[in-house]
């Protein structure tokens, strides 16, 4: 019964700030790629302004 309670002691010790680092990094991710695809979106409209498409 020792070995078991070490044993998940172990594996709540080795996990425990995983979720936290998942999760920040996947913010960081997701909000870069939102800034880029901003960015493109607003580049297509100057394009299209500037090339005189009619927005019908």
């Amino acid at each position: 019964m020792k070995k078991l309670l070490l044993v998940k002691e172990i594996y709540l010790e080795a996990f425990k700030n995983l979720g936290h680092i998942v999760l920040e990094r996947y913010f960081k991710v997701f909000s870069w790629f939102c800034f880029v695809m901003f960015f493109i979106v607003l580049y297509a409209f100057v394009f299209r302004i500037a090339t005189g498409f009619a927005f019908d």
